[in-house]
Formats: C-alpha cells, sequence, structure tokens
C-alpha cells in the first residue's frame, strides 16, 4: 500500500524511506524542497513503494527522469564541511598564523580565520557555556558572602556557622576558578615560556591569587597573624571576588566573540553572495545541475530569471538586466546581451540567457574581492605601531604598580593591611589589563575594510585606509578615469588630394593591430561606414606618439603632432583643423600617407555622467585635483576647464607620469593618483596612495592601494570619507584605552583611600576591565553605519 513520503529538500537533498509527514498532514517536495498539500499537490510519484507529492509540474519531470538524484543520502546535510587547512590568524598579532583554530600564544585570544568566512565558533560556544554554570554558581556565592549585609536580619548567619559557609563557598568557587577560568590559566601558562606578558597572564594571577589566600584561610587559618582576623577570629576570604572576576570575564569573552563576528559579516556577506550550483548545458543540450566546484572555464551555463549568476562570464545569448549593486553600489540594473561581460554574484532580472563560463573558482571578482578585503582586514594600519609599544611597556609597568601597591599597604596601610595589599594587587593586575588597547586599531580597520567593501571601495591594506585621510592633491588620468575610456570617432577632415573615407580607412587598417582605445575607435568607425579594412604589414609604435605601417602598398602613419614632427612632414591647413578639435575637447588624430599629411580626425572619449559631480564633492573635500595625460595640452585643457580642474600635466608620456608625481611630492604634497592603464603602473606605485579604477588592467590595480570596483570617481570620495571616519573612530578607541587605564589603575591601587575611605573591590575590576573591551568593539561597528 502507497502512502505519503517526506523528504528531504533541494537538488540531490538527502530523502529517507522512513521519514513520515509533518503533523498538521503536509510533506516536503523531495526536487525543491518545498512544503506540499497532498490533497492540492500538483502531481505525485511512486518510486519503490512510496508515493512522492510535487509543487509543479517542473518538479514532476525532474523526479521521474532521475529519482536516485534526489533521493541519494547525504550525510552532510546542508552545513559546509570545515577546511581542515584553513589558516587562523590573530587579529591583534597577524604574525601569528596556523592551520585550524586555536589560541594567540602572545595575547591569548581566540585565533580567526583568515579568509574572513564564518570560521570555527568552538571558542564561543565553549565559553557561553562557561559563562552560564558559572553564573549558576556564583549567584548564591555573592549570597552567601555578602547576604548579611544586602539583607535585614542577618540569614546567612543564622543559617550556617563561619566555618560551614566558608566551606560551602569554597564549594561553589572552585569549579567555577578552574573549570569556568580554565581557558584564562591555560593561556597564561602558555604566556609565560614568551614571556609574553598579556591580559590572561594578569587576569590568572588575580584569581589565583585570591583563591590561593582564600583556600589557605581556611585550610590553615594559624598562619595568618591576628591582625588579619576579623568576626569570631577568623581569617576573610575572597572566595566571592574570585568567582565573580571569572564569571565577569567570561561574560566579556562572550560579548566580545560576538561582535568580533559582526565585524567580519561584510567578508561573510560577499561569501554568500555566489549561488551553490549553476546550470551547465551538456554537449548534447541537455540542462544539468551542478555544484559551483564542478564549473570549468569554457561551460555553457543557462541563467534563469531572478537566479544570480554563478560565475564571471559572457553572454552568448539572450539578453537581460542585472543587479550589480553588490560590486557598484548603484542600484539601477544593467542591461546584458550578446557579448557582454557578467559577473559571479550578481543578479538575473526577468529575462532569461545563455553564457560562458570564462574566470571560475578563485579567479572570479567576487572571490578575488573576498581575498583582497580579507587580507587588508589583517593588515597593520602604522597607527597600529604606537599601541604596540605602548602595550609592550605597559604590562610590567602594571605588574611593578601592583607590587608597589602591594608593599605600600603592608607597610603604612591600615588594618587589615594584609587583606587591603591583596585586593589593592588583585584589583590593579584585573582593571589593567591592556585587550582593550590592542583591539582599538585592528576593530576599526576591520569593520572600515568591510564597510568599504560594501560601498564598491577596495583596501588592499590598511596603511592605504590610514593614508588616505591625509592625501591633499589627486592625480587623475583622463581616458578611462574622467572619461569612459571607449573613444568615438566624432569627425574626419581630408587634406588635397583625400577624401574622409580613404584617409579613414588607411587609419583602420594602420590601427587594426593596435590595441590602443583611440584606435579601436577608428577601426569602429570604419566598420560602421561599411569600408574594407586591408591588413596591415610592418607595424611599429613611438610611445605616447602613433603607430606605423604599410597600408595597401603605402607606408601610413597615424599619431599625435609629436609624431607628425618626428616625420618631418607639415600638415599645413590640417594643423589649424586639429586646433580647432582640440578646443572642442576632442583628441586630433593626424593621418600621413608618405611625406604627406592626407587629413586629421577627431576622436572624443566622452566624460562620464558621474564625474562632474565627483569633481565637485572631492573639492568640497579640500582636496587640489591635476590631470595627467597624454593628450595635447589643448585638448586636456577644454576637458579641465569644462570639469573645474586645477591643474593639468598634459603631453606627458607614459614613462613621464611616475616624474610628475615625484615633482608634487617634493613639493610637499601628500598625492593620490588614479589610473586604469598599464601605463599608469608606474605612477600608481609612486604615489603616495594608488586607486585603480575597477575596469582598468590587473597591473594597474596590483599596483595601486584602493581599487573603485565601478571606476568611479565618485568611490573616491567614498574612501576618502571612510577613511576619515575610520582614523577618528581609532583615535577615539586609543584615548579610551589609554585614558581607561591611567585612570582607573591609580584608582585600583587605592590613590582615593585617603579621601573616600574606600578601595576598589576585584569584583569591580573586573566589570570594568570586560566592558572596556566591549565598548572598543561597540565604538568600531558604528562605522558600518557611518554616512558616506
Amino acid at each position: 500500500m502507497a502512502h505519503d513520503h517526506h523528504a528531504g529538500g533541494g537538488d540531490g537533498a538527502a530523502a529517507s524511506c522512513c521519514a513520515s509527514s509533518s503533523a498538521d498532514g503536509k510533506v516536503t517536495d523531495p526536487v525543491c524542497g518545498m512544503t506540499v498539500d497532498p490533497a492540492k499537490a500538483a502531481g505525485s510519484h511512486e518510486h519503490d513503494g512510496e508515493t512522492y507529492h510535487f509543487c509543479s509540474q517542473g518538479c514532476l519531470t525532474k523526479f521521474r527522469e532521475d529519482p536516485e538524484r534526489y533521493l541519494a543520502p547525504d550525510d552532510a546535510g546542508d552545513e559546509q564541511p570545515e577546511d581542515p587547512d584553513a589558516i587562523y590568524t590573530c587579529p591583534m598579532h597577524p604574525e601569528v598564523r596556523q592551520r585550524g583554530p586555536g589560541d594567540c600564544p602572545k595575547c591569548g585570544m581566540a585565533l580567526e580565520p583568515e579568509s574572513g568566512g564564518e570560521g570555527d565558533d568552538t571558542e564561543l560556544k565553549s565559553m557561553t557555556r562557561r559563562f552560564r554554570v558559572s553564573a549558576g554558581l556564583t549567584i548564591p556565592l555573592v549570597v552567601l558572602a555578602m547576604g548579611d549585609m544586602l539583607l535585614p536580619g542577618e540569614p546567612i548567619h543564622n543559617l550556617f556557622s563561619p566555618t560551614v559557609r566558608q566551606w560551602l563557598e569554597a564549594a561553589l568557587a572552585t569549579p567555577v576558578a578552574f573549570w569556568g577560568g580554565w581557558p584564562f590559566l591555560v593561556r597564561m601558562w602558555r604566556s609565560i615560556p614568551g614571556f609574553n606578558l598579556n591580559m590572561f597572564k594578569l587576569i590568572g594571577v588575580g584569581v589565583l591569587a585570591a583563591m590561593g589566600y582564600s583556600l589557605v584561610a581556611i585550610v590553615a587559618p594559624g598562619l595568618f597573624p591576628e591582625s588579619v582576623r576579623g568576626h569570631a577570629g577568623r581569617v576573610p576570604v575572597y572566595f566571592e571576588a574570585a568567582g565573580v572576576i571569572v564569571t565577569l570575564v567570561l561574560l566579556g569573552q562572550v560579548l566580545e566573540l560576538r561582535a568580533r563576528r559582526q565585524t567580519g559579516r561584510a567578508v561573510r556577506a560577499l561569501l554568500e553572495l555566489a549561488p551553490r550550483t549553476a546550470h551547465r548545458i551538456d554537449d548534447d543540450g541537455k540542462e544539468s545541475d551542478v555544484s559551483l566546484d564542478e564549473v570549468r572555464e569554457g561551460d555553457l551555463l543557462r541563467v534563469r530569471p531572478g537566479e544570480k549568476v554563478p560565475v564571471d562570464g559572457s553572454v552568448l545569448d539572450g539578453e537581460s538586466y542585472i543587479d550589480e549593486s553588490m560590486l557598484t553600489g548603484e542600484p539601477e540594473p544593467q542591461r546584458k546581451g550578446a557579448d557582454d561581460e557578467v559577473t559571479g554574484g550578481t543578479v538575473n532580472g526577468e529575462g532569461s540567457f545563455v553564457m560562458r563560463a570564462e574566470r571560475v573558482g578563485a579567479d572570479t571578482m567576487l572571490s578575488q574581492i573576498v581575498e583582497m578585503v580579507a587580507k587588508a582586514q589583517r593588515s597593520r594600519a602604522p597607527v597600529q605601531r604606537l599601541a604596540d609599544a605602548v602595550a609592550g611597556w605597559f604590562v610590567p609597568i602594571v605588574v611593578g604598580i601592583a607590587a608597589v601597591a602591594f608593599v605600600a599597604w603592608m607597610l603604612v596601610g591600615p588594618e587589615p593591611r594584609l587583606a587591603n595589599a591583596l585586593i589593592s594587587a588583585v584589583s590593579v593586575l584585573i582593571i589593567a589589563c591592556p585587550c582593550a588597547l590592542g583591539l582599538a586599531t585592528p576593530m576599526s580597520v576591520m569593520v572600515g575594510v568591510g564597510r568599504g567593501a560594501g560601498e564598491g571601495v577596495l583596501f588592499k591594506e590598511a596603511a592605504a585606509l590610514e593614508r588616505m585621510e591625509s592625501i591633499g592633491v589627486i592625480v587623475v588620468d583622463k581616458t578611462g578615469t574622467l572619461t569612459e575610456g571607449r573613444p568615438r570617432l566624432e569627425s574626419a577632415h581630408a587634406g588635397d588630394g583625400f577624401n574622409e573615407d580613404e584617409v579613414v580607412r588607411l587609419a583602420a587598417g594602420v590601427e587594426h593591430a593596435s590595441e590602443h582605445p583611440l584606435g579601436r575607435a577608428i577601426v569602429d568607425s570604419a566598420k560602421e561606414r561599411g569600408l574594407r579594412i586591408d591588413e596591415a604589414s610592418d607595424f611599429s609604435s613611438s610611445s605616447g606618439k602613433g603607430v606605423r605601417a604599410t597600408v595597401d602598398g603605402r607606408r601610413v602613419a597615424v599619431g599625435n603632432r609629436a609624431l607628425l614632427e618626428d616625420l618631418g612632414v607639415d600638415g599645413g591647413a590640417m594643423r589649424e583643423r586639429a586646433e580647432k578639435i582640440q578646443g572642442e575637447g576632442a583628441t586630433a588624430v593626424f593621418v600621413v600617407v608618405g611625406d604627406r599629411c592626407a587629413g586629421v580626425l577627431g576622436v572624443a572619449d566622452p566624460v562620464k555622467k558621474t564625474t562632474p559631480e565627483a569633481i565637485e564633492a572631492l573639492h568640497r573635500e579640500g582636496l587640489e585635483i591635476v590631470m595627467l595625460t597624454g593628450d595635447s595640452r589643448r585638448t586636456a585643457e577644454a576637458v579641465a576647464k569644462r570639469l573645474g580642474i586645477d591643474r593639468v600635466e598634459a603631453e606627458v608620456l607614459p614613462d613621464q607620469k611616475r616624474e610628475v608625481i615625484e615633482k608634487l611630492q617634493r613639493e610637499g604634497n601628500r598625492v593620490a593618483m588614479a589610473g586604469d592603464g598599464v601605463n599608469d603602473a608606474p605612477a600608481l606605485a609612486q604615489a603616495d596612495i594608488g586607486v585603480a579604477m575597477g575596469a582598468g588592467s590587473d597591473v594597474a590595480i596590483e599596483s595601486a592601494g584602493v581599487t573603485l570596483v565601478k571606476g568611479d570617481l565618485r568611490g573616491l570620495v567614498r574612501a576618502r570619507r571612510l577613511s576619515e571616519a575610520t582614523m577618528r573612530n581609532i583615535r577615539q578607541n586609543l584615548v579610551f584605552a589609554f585614558g581607561y587605564n591611567a585612570l582607573c589603575v591609580p584608582v585600583a591601587a587605592g590613590v582615593l583611600y585617603p579621601v573616600t575611605g574606600m578601595l576598589l573591590s576585584p569584583m569591580l575590576a573586573a566589570a570594568a576591565m570586560s566592558l572596556s573591551s566591549v565598548s572598543v568593539i561597540g565604538n568600531a561597528l558604528r562605522l558600518r553605519a557611518v554616512n558616506l
């Protein structure tokens, strides 16, 4: 007898033959995983004595074709297996790297995955469990120790004798200190061989001192002098202080680990953008769903409406509008048709298309972005050196202060001197933990870099994020940076004995072998005019001047005025025509046939629509903008005047761009250079910060410290504002951490005792220490909401 079957969802999901339907009688479609009411199912199918119900005819058809595919056991479930070879690193000490999770031997903090992914949450689960158990034991411990002070009638004294009460306190405090606080004690022990004086060493010493003193007090009270004894001649104990210290530090660790996971949210969000599967089209035209790991370069993939593009590639058939906001931050979908490039992780609209996979796995733009962001988050900003230097001296100084406080209380303090000396020393050790100081810079960098990635601004390293704030001059290349980088032939003028089509045809024959944007514009125009483009021979180029070749049996040269002068050709009337073209903001390209100037072509590269807005915003930021271009001065100045650019460096050859940057730096300027071409790479490397336009060459991107994914100069404005916000946040954190320790350490040592008659309890010291670290992280997380 057939019966309804409840199967696991998703392609290839496991379906157990003994699974039952849910309590409301609904079952699961084994293909897509949707919940289906059997009475309203679009179809049913019996297989191996089991009846399966489907949400649609499409799922039913897929199941009929290959039932075992959707019923195959899958022990892995939906969880992704952890990579055993994943590299983990410390946010405070990035030089510490190891395979798999663990603790930093220098500071004791939990290591994080270098890739910036979700990582192993074992540490958070362990700390949470220890905190809950410790809190459950510490609450009655505090009631036992302090109940008579807090409640009327001394109820604890009436219930238990002093001896029984102290032993009960010891029974409650011991598991808290030595099980709940075990991770701190282990980290303290590990830090001893390398003499790494970290926060866990201070905590461990404080807890062990309180526990050791108290245990000796109840086991061998005769070892203590009469001056230490309190009521009924008993030595006071501090089990509640040790228990509360451990519990509060555990709470701080739980809050810190949760907050640190949030700092990597940007990278995890990027990782989640990639779909898990792709629709691959086989050689026989049959489609099959495969894991993204199985997609290879050259595969044909179908992208359906509403789906994510699986990998980088180009459209072969069909068209659609694609939401690229995850890369560019711009919400407006972009139309994609045949031969257009598409990027993995972007979201398809209502159309459907077939694409060819061209970059897969780690080669996709999304994977490279994730790697760049993760690496930048782990890098160290130069300002971190200040915190490192202070932290290196801080712990030894604190230990010295604790020792001095202990001795001072023993020599000149009021009775009970030993108890007061112990409280003072333990409070100093605990409250001075340098965790907040160490976290001040890395947490802000992690959040800032992640926020930038979400805005399409990729920082290669933390140093670039820091330096961007101090930039005073922005040098921008013209072609591809200020302009679209896709020039068009707008005019053609022929000299005596030639006509326009002939001039364009000959120029296109030479430029057909060239990769220069201006050359491509000429070739495209020739094709649009329906002209025959002859094969060129004897091709040669002169950097920054032009190209030469033999076309149709004639020697043809195409280039600028410098090439004309090299050839010794007088342009005559064409020179005047070129002046007019340049005055209109276009580039004049001379065409020389033999020893005569055959004509001049006007090629214009349209200014990006977003450029005027970006230039205006950069000016509002107080920046000077310099245009750096190989174009003629007349053309460059016309464009600069239209855009309001402050200064023009024109007719600059590729190998001279670096010299211009050096000149600006010698004038005392901090310079950022924005460019997109291979010839910009030396200048990008020379600049204090190189900014690569995302649509540019790999060489330019590699040479730069910042990449604007969309290739839009408005991203430079966002980068500048993000840098200012991040550095302001770091300074706030450092001031908070320094100020906190400068204020609290003397208080813990007892400097206010003569005025107030009170000592800072180790419990309050532990609470303040934990909250200081959480406050620093909380302040860093505010960067996620900063207005860019």
